[in-house]
Parts: C-alpha cells; structure tokens; sequence
C-alpha cells in the first residue's frame, strides 16, 4: 500500500510562492538550508543585535549599550554552529560600524573593540569545539560529568556478606574528578573478581583512556577465566599504544576465605597475617599488558582468616621522584602498621592522604578483610 508524501507547505501558499520565485530560495533556505537548525535563533539574535545597534545609535548610548552584545555574542557560542556564527558577528560589526558613524569613532573606543575580538574569538572556539562533537549548549559538560558518574559508581565494590569489610580510596591528580587509576568489580554468589588498573599519565589526560578501558575490562570481568590474558590480548590488537597498562587482578571465595592473585606490572599486593602481626608481600607477578602478545603470570594463592586483609594499590602511592620504589613500598608497609589497631575502615584514606603527601599523581587503594 503506499502513502502519497505529505507537501512541506499549505497549497495556497505553494501557489502564491509561485508568483514571487524571488522568495522560493530564501524559504527553501530557511528549511532546509544550513540554517535548518539554528535558524530561528540566529534570525532572534540578528534582529535583537541589529535592535541594540539602532536604539544605541538613535536613543541612548547609556540605557543600549553596544557592550550588550558582548552577551549575545556568547549565546551564540554556546548554541549556534561554526557557519551561524559568523553571520552573527557580521551583523555585530555592522552595528559597531552605524553606532561609530552616528555617534562618532570616539563612542567605540579601542577597550570595547578588543574585549568584542576576545568575545568572537572565544565563542568561536566553543562552536568549533561543539561541531566536532555535535552537541548544542552545554550538554558536552553533561556528558562528561555522566561518565564520571559512572565511573565512580563502576568503582563501588558489590555489596559483601556481613564478616566481610572492604573500602575504596581513589585520589585523582590536581584534584580532577579524572584520572588514570580505576577499579572494575563483580560477584557472583560467593565468588568476587576484582580488578585495580593503572593507566600511563595522571589527571584528565588519562583519564579519556581509563574511561575507555574501564568499560572493556568491565565486560571482560567475570566473563572470561583468564582476565589479565584477555586483556592484554585487547590491548596488543590495537593499533596505536598510548603509553602502558598494569593491572592486578584478584578472585576471591567468600565463603571459605581462598584467593587466587595475578599481576600484570602492578605493585605487588600485601597481605596482613592477624597471626604474625605483619604484611606480607605477595609473589604475583607479570609483564605490563600489551607489550607481549602472549601474557603469562605468576599467580598467589591463598587465604583470608579472621583478622587477615588484603591490601590492592597504585604505584602513585609509593612512587615519589628522586626516591627509589622499594623505599616506597617499605614506607607504605610502615605506615600499614598502624591500620591494625586503628581499623582498617577509618584508617585508609588517611593512609592515601599521608602517602600522596608531596607529590602529584593519581592514587587508588582497596582494602579487603575479615573482622
């Protein structure tokens, strides 16, 4: 069955059009030229700038303002695509020029006429920058504030049985709410895997990549058996390496208390053993992933028993320029030392905060145990 396609305008209409072929382009124009989208607010903010340039020039300098459309100049930025903008800011300096010749040069002074080649170049950049995306507005900031959120939620670790405490510290570089270190997490029944990964670079310029990286180890989480090979199968297949990954992965039994522990150049994970009174360094070990092709790692096994934790980290917490990383590692067990007694709850952020103390970089600490 077919449908006979709707006309775009009324037939009267159609028919009077006819009879002016001047107008038929200008309306063809309006709906379906360049102009499609943001056609109704560039005609808006034309007339309102046209507007201010007559009553500026005619009426009062004071009360119409040429500086009035340093505003609307910006409201185009944020809205208007890269093409509608310079059809504004010609309509901006064609107001400029009628108020000079009404009022005199000497009413557009040289501070005006700087702060409106700021203002273009400004809100030039954000059309740009918004075209590449093709979003309007601010609505690229509402992305990616989306996926920090979501980021943040992937870090939460599942919710564990009673006799069971964990806690989660993440620290980003320069206080960004991006960073290279992030923690993907799953659990089924009595088994949990997680996994501590840190990307090269710190801040927001990892954090594009960790972003990334977080969705596909999500996915591959609890998916596959063996995680840190799959993953650096992923990584070798692509074709441009930005920097290097490590990782270390964790599966944990929560009933019975069993782990199994695989790096991938991660500072090596401690253990507290409630018997002894001290941590042990854990014998995982791994090449960093993507560099080889087939990743092959050390695992550790083990157990958790009453009073026992589990202790995973960034090398942002030992690494500090000028100072060897064992040196790190060792301040970092000194200062575990003072977890025990305190509590490992209340105790580990101010274990990241004493650690970061002095230098930049994004930081990351889980702490496992049983009570």
């Amino acid at each position: 069955m077919s449908s006979r396609p709707v006309p775009l305008l009324p037939p009267a209409l159609r028919a009077f059009l006819v009879r002016i072929p001047l107008l038929v382009p200008i309306v063809r124009l309006l709906r379906r030229g360049p102009l499609a989208r943001d056609r109704n607010l560039l005609i808006t903010l034309i007339l309102l700038t046209l507007l201010i340039g007559v009553l500026a020039a005619k009426v009062s300098m004071e009360w119409f303002s040429p500086a009035l459309m340093i505003p609307i100049t910006l409201v185009a930025g944020l809205q208007l695509r890269l093409n509608s903008l310079v059809k504004l800011l010609c309509a901006v300096a064609a107001s400029l020029i009628y108020v000079a010749a009404v009022r005199g040069v000497d009413h557009i002074g040289p501070g005006l006429l700087v702060t409106f080649g700021f203002t273009a170049v400004l809100a030039a950049l954000m059309a740009r920058t918004r075209g590449k995306l093709g979003v309007q507005g601010l609505r690229g900031d509402a992305m990616l504030l989306e996926l920090r959120d979501r980021l943040k939620s992937q870090s939460d670790l599942p919710p564990l049985p009673k006799e069971w405490g964990s806690k989660v510290v993440l620290k980003q570089a320069g206080g960004s709410s991006f960073g290279g270190d992030f923690l993907v997490s799953i659990r089924e029944g009595d088994t949990m895997e997680l996994a501590l990964v840190d990307v090269s670079g710190k801040g927001v310029d990892a954090g594009t990549r960790a972003l990334l990286l977080s969705g596909t180890f999500g996915g591959l989480l609890g998916s596959v058996d063996d995680f840190l090979p799959a993953c650096n199968t992923y990584l070798h297949r692509q074709r441009e390496a930005e920097g290097f990954v490590t990782a270390v992965h964790l599966r944990l039994n929560l009933a019975t208390g069993e782990y199994v522990i695989t790096s991938a150049g991660h500072p090596p994970v401690v253990k507290y053993e409630s018997g002894a009174g001290t941590w042990r360094v854990s014998t995982a070990k791994g090449v960093v992933l993507g560099v080889v092709p087939d990743l092959h790692c050390e695992a550790d096994q083990g157990m958790l028993r009453k009073g026992d934790a589990l202790m995973l980290y960034t090398d942002g917490l030992i690494e500090q320029p000028g100072r060897d990383i064992d040196a790190g590692l060792d301040r970092l067990l000194g200062e575990a030392e003072r977890l025990a007694p305190s509590g490992f709850r209340d105790g580990a952020r101010n274990l990241v905060t004493s650690m970061s103390a002095g230098h930049n970089d994004d930081c990351a600490l889980v702490l496992i145990w049983r009570p």
